[in-house]
């Protein structure tokens, strides 16, 4: 990725009934909480708007989506995840969305406000590594979020 390109990463913690948020700086160095989004089937094409928007507002260059790796993948918490992100694919308003999963063992899962915090234990570990691994992002896989 150009250095022209860079932009903030979007961790996302996603549980039950939560999806904790936690963006990085621009230099992708720091994590902070964002916010937390409640999730539920009946608000998911508002969800996608307000990724939408968050890649505007916040130059957004991609998301980092918490993932159970260290679990079998049909695991409850596996099959959670893959459920939302196939849901925000059918919104068809996040196409062409640059996002990688990260395994998320090392962070918790905690309930409502602490959900971000979670997000920002996804980035604080992903970022630095990406950035030392190849000097930039490049790492992040570049996909389509239709089926």
């Amino acid at each position: 990725m150009k250095a022209t390109e860079r932009g903030r990463l979007l961790g996302l913690d996603v549980g039950d009934k939560y999806v904790g948020l936690a963006v990085s700086d621009l230099h992708n160095k720091i994590a902070s909480p964002l916010s937390v989004l409640l999730r539920k089937k009946s608000n998911i094409d508002l969800m996608a708007t307000d990724f939408q928007s968050l890649i505007s507002d916040l130059s957004l260059a991609g998301f980092i989506v918490g993932y159970p790796f260290n679990r079998q993948r049909s695991s409850p918490t596996a099959v959670n995840m893959k459920v939302f992100i196939d849901d925000l694919c059918k919104t068809g308003k996040l196409e062409g969305v640059r996002y990688t999963y990260w395994d998320e063992c090392f962070t918790s899962k905690s309930k409502t406000i602490l959900d971000k915090f979670a997000a920002v234990g996804i980035l604080q570990v992903i970022t630095p590594l990406l950035v030392c691994a190849t000097g930039s992002k490049e790492s992040l896989v570049t996909l389509s979020w239709f089926s």
